[in-house]
């Protein structure tokens, strides 16, 4: 699949900062929902659904430490899509002021399309893109 990805880009700030002063892994993982959630939004577009949710975040791996300053740079990539639900593979880069960047973490994040039924519920629905 090509042409639907998206950037998303962070500051580390000191309320993310862990026991060990590095990045806490849960605020890394959430920050790698939001670029999933980016990038689902751009290939959801025009399709008659109401939005799309994540089904699981699998295989996050956490690659180099990230620390206080410094900015995570999200690239956030759909890489196969089914019927109603579609991968997107997300990679974070950080870099400091005095440091190059590198891959701090990947990831491959599930979303599912949804729309609201007559009861006011959301239901798994067919999105009808392919990419």
């Amino acid at each position: 699949m090509s042409g639907f990805s998206a950037n998303y880009s962070q500051m580390v700030m000191p309320d993310h900062i862990n026991v060990v002063d590095t990045l806490f892994g849960g605020q890394m993982i959430a920050w790698v929902d939001l670029a999933a959630a980016k990038v689902a939004f751009r290939f959801l577009k025009g399709a008659d659904i109401d939005g799309a949710v994540t089904r699981a975040i699998e295989k996050v791996e956490f690659k180099e430490p990230v620390y206080l300053g410094d900015w995570v740079n999200f690239t956030a990539t759909v890489i196969s899509s089914g019927r109603t639900s579609f991968s997107i593979q997300v990679e974070a880069h950080a870099e400091g002021r005095h440091s190059q960047s590198r891959l701090a973490c990947v990831a491959t994040v599930i979303m599912v399309a949804v729309k609201k039924d007559a009861d006011g519920n959301y239901q798994k629905t067919a999105h009808g893109k392919t990419g």
